[in-house]
């Protein structure tokens, strides 16, 4: 009798479960992303003006209109350094309402050397932590690669704390107006 009952609390506790995880259960995954530190999905994505590598001026506001992959990395990064090619394949590939975006948070290091030896076009701002207001701490970035998806208006619609694939970046960016 006894461990029927203990079934029985067994199963209803694993059935409880089961019910609150499907409820809690969003069908994207705007919630999970939210929960990952760093600015809120919704949020308006703060202007920056940082230099390139070729030493032109580049502010978030100059795109605008556009769709932009804003990624923080560093040359040091086995995950940035993975998912760099598919970063220059997306790039290739997007149209002209999308841009990417690669803030390098350590530009003390060889990062032109880094760019020319992976054949990397897309536009690097260089960032610093010895900087007086560095993005990066705007940005709220706890870990590299932080990558934050920004709409047409500017809006932050999606952020992923990790390395992306190619298939990844299509999708964020193609899932905004």
């Amino acid at each position: 009798m006894l461990k029927k009952i203990i079934a029985a609390v067994l199963l209803l506790s694993l059935i409880t479960i089961a019910i609150v995880q499907a409820v809690d259960n969003e069908p994207n995954n705007n919630k999970k992303q939210d929960a990952l530190g760093g600015l809120k999905i919704g949020a308006k994505a703060p202007n920056f003006s940082l230099k390139t590598l070729d030493g032109k001026q580049v502010e978030l506001t100059d795109y605008k209109g556009k769709k932009v992959m804003l990624n923080f990395w560093a040359t040091w990064c086995p995950p940035c350094k993975k998912e760099m090619p598919d970063m220059e394949r997306y790039t290739k590939q997007a149209g002209d309402d999308a841009v990417v975006l690669a803030v390098n948070i350590d530009p003390e290091n060889d990062v032109q050397s880094f760019v020319k030896e992976n054949g990397i076009t897309f536009t690097i701002p260089l960032d610093s932590n010895s900087a007086k207001n560095p993005v990066n701490e705007r940005y709220k970035v706890l870990s590299i690669p932080t990558t934050y998806f920004i709409d047409k208006e500017g809006k932050i619609r999606y952020k992923v704390v990790s390395a992306m694939q190619h298939k990844d970046m299509e999708r964020y960016m193609n899932s905004m107006q």
